[in-house]
């Protein structure tokens, strides 16, 4: 199953963007053995249209185009609070369900489309706080290669 991230945003160099990479990368090498592999980032512009809902509509057909077919999954302050034991649990569900791929969307600074975010399989907050794309993404890259540890039983994640 492949893995994708479509983010509004670019990162420039330094830190934030070298702590996605690691996890990324970690999490695609241990990905590996459990069928699980991409753990790519495609970049967004943000729009420059004149209002919100403009930029949410262009960002949201950005998006649609940027994701692989299979699972949408939003990251949204809205969206359910899961712990990571059951975030993994839902990938393995979906891996051993035959889904060819999971779409994770990160919107920009005015949120995602509503349209657009109801057509998700899932909306997963790390908050009720908004949180810069920056930080969302480095927390999901951990959380995913937190999943990979997770599903094949390494010692990195010390849940309860």
């Amino acid at each position: 199953m492949r893995i994708s991230i479509a983010a509004i945003g670019r990162m420039k160099n330094g830190p934030e963007r070298e702590l996605v990479a690691r996890y990324l990368d970690r999490a695609n090498a241990s990905g590996k053995p459990l069928a699980l592999s991409g753990f790519d980032v495609t970049e967004i512009n943000e729009s420059r249209a004149g209002s919100a809902a403009a930029r949410k509509a262009e960002e949201a057909k950005a998006l649609r185009a940027a994701l692989p077919e299979g699972i949408t999954v939003m990251l949204d302050e809205r969206g359910k609070a899961i712990d990571s034991e059951t975030f993994a649990a839902q990938i393995r569900r979906w891996r051993d369900d035959g889904r060819p791929a999971i779409g994770f969307v990160i919107g920009g600074a005015d949120g995602i489309e509503p349209d657009f975010a109801r057509s998700a399989d899932l909306a997963v907050s790390f908050s009720p706080m908004v949180w810069p794309h920056q930080l969302v993404r480095i927390m999901l890259a951990e959380q995913l290669y937190r999943t990979t540890t997770i599903l094949s039983g390494h010692p990195y994640h010390r849940g309860d």
